[in-house]
């Protein structure tokens, strides 16, 4: 009979995927409502199932009848653990230790209406968490597949994501400029303004904030130009951390958001971001392409810091059409630990991602792809338990992360080389309802109607087939990739 096939399908689905009761008789239900072919089945196999539900519901937690979960322009499927490529075989004990870091800082913030879903469920699983030290790998990895159920995620219409690379630049300083150090590094100025921003009160906006600043007439004007700070905008200001050497030493830590710098008498200090000008952000890299400057086949970190070095007249007017220039503050003098991230707490080298701020940091990602981790010569596969504890303005869409990779030049060859598809798999607590959120997840927008011209070339024996056709047919296919929508990633420097 199809309708019970179709019925025994939902009830193993829901358990393969690891839904919860309540959503395996959502399933059930949904099921046995398509049914057609057997009425008396249905109507009668409803009943029970009606009846279930309604039992599964009246004592379903308090979690069940939170607001649905919603991810803007996302697309969610539950998958099961089986078809995540080499699951068991990752270090699940240090993805833990990574996630028991962030579950430290969740725990610190009170549970209140102004969080989502998944804010709460998370904040429930730490709590398990925080109390459990796992002795090894698949003690962890038990940890995660009893509390949270994987899901692929992807923007709207879209199989993959992308990935990028960032790390933490050591660059040498001073605490006073002369001939060879004379790079200000700057401070927050104090009169830079975000639009409902109160001193002191909060973390300066990262983001979606008008920033400005005062005149002399005390009007709001917008804030100085990388072009005109690099002139002498803030000068006599005291604004100044410290001198660096390069101003492409300047352009990477604010591409990557934070630095150690080695002073004269070797004291480490640990900058990290505070605040920006409000500009957008422009590439570097891609200006140099645009222009001809250098072949987009041999743009890199390094390639950018030779052509700025070899041409510094020529630099200065580059790098003034990227008008977004970022200030920083000093976290530390040491050279202990790792930099912290938005989330408040340091970063792990190869374990921590930066995401998109419609993510709720300390959500595990399982990332699947092939990285040139190695070299720049090969890939290999990538497949990795990772936790989102960092953002920044460029990582955007539901499908997107910047991986930390440590700190220093080598880490920075690691990082600058990764700019690569990639399949996201975000770990959901088992306490959220996938059924009821894919009711609430928009629809992809459908692909537009292309004419397909069919062209077929006969031979005088009546055979379908010619070098003409074979082109024909390529020219088709070219056709059909073509009338996708296309999308253009840089990575920040590029």
């Amino acid at each position: 009979m199809p309708s019970v096939c179709k019925l025994r399908k939902s009830r193993s689905a829901a358990a393969e995927v690891g839904v919860g009761a309540r959503t395996g008789a959502i399933l059930i239900l949904e099921a046995i409502a398509c049914m057609k072919t057997d009425r008396a089945f249905a109507q009668a196999a409803f009943s029970v199932a009606s009846l279930v539900g309604a039992i599964l519901c009246f004592t379903a937690s308090a979690a069940w009848t939170e607001e649905p979960l919603k991810l803007a322009d996302s697309q969610l499927e539950p998958v099961k653990w089986t078809e995540l490529a080499s699951w068991r075989t990752d270090d699940h004990l240090a993805a833990f230790a990574a996630y028991r870091t962030s579950c430290q800082a969740l725990r610190k913030t009170p549970r209140t209406d102004d969080h989502g879903p998944i804010h709460g469920a998370l904040w429930n699983v730490c709590r398990k968490a925080i109390d459990l030290q796992p002795k090894d790998s698949d003690t962890a990895r038990t940890f995660f597949e009893q509390n949270f159920q994987p899901v692929r995620i992807a923007r709207l219409g879209e199989v993959e994501g992308f990935l990028t690379g960032y790390f933490e630049p050591i660059v040498q300083g001073s605490r006073f400029p002369n001939p060879e150090f004379h790079i200000p590094l700057y401070r927050r100025p104090p009169d830079l303004v975000a639009a409902g921003h109160r001193p002191g009160s909060d973390a300066f906006p990262n983001k979606n904030a008008r920033i400005s600043r005062r005149n002399e007439n005390n009007e709001l004007v917008p804030y100085h130009d990388r072009g005109a700070i690099e002139a002498g905008a803030l000068d006599g200001q005291k604004l100044e951390i410290c001198w660096l050497k390069d101003p492409f030493d300047v352009l990477a830590i604010q591409i990557e958001g934070s630095a150690r710098v080695i002073l004269e008498d070797g004291t480490p200090l640990r900058i990290n971001y505070d605040s920006h000008n409000g500009y957008p952000y422009t590439s570097i890299g891609r200006v140099l392409i645009e222009r001809n400057l250098n072949p987009s086949e041999e743009m890199s970190m390094q390639r950018i810091r030779e052509w700025m070095a070899a041409h510094p007249d020529e630099a200065a007017k580059v790098r003034a059409t990227n008008r977004s220039y970022l200030f920083f503050r000093i976290t530390g003098l040491t050279n202990e630990g790792e930099p912290v991230g938005a989330q408040g707490v340091p970063l792990t080298p190869g374990r921590s991602i930066a995401v998109d701020r419609l993510h709720e940091y300390g959500t595990p990602f399982f990332i699947e792809a092939n990285l040139p981790i190695e070299s720049t010569k090969s890939a290999s596969p990538f497949r990795r338990l990772m936790i989102a504890q960092d953002t920044g303005s460029a990582i955007v869409g539901p499908a997107r992360a910047d991986l930390y990779w440590g700190a220093g030049d080598d880490a920075g060859r690691v990082a600058g080389r990764i700019r690569h598809p990639g399949r996201f798999v975000m770990l959901l607590p088992r306490e959220l309802d996938m059924i009821a959120a894919g009711r609430d997840m928009p629809l992809p927008v459908p692909k537009p109607k292309i004419l397909e011209i069919e062209v077929k070339k006969h031979d005088d024996k009546g055979k379908v087939g010619s070098a003409k056709s074979d082109e024909d047919s390529r020219a088709r296919t070219r056709l059909g990739r073509q009338a996708g929508p296309a999308r253009w990633r840089y990575q920040l420097w590029y």
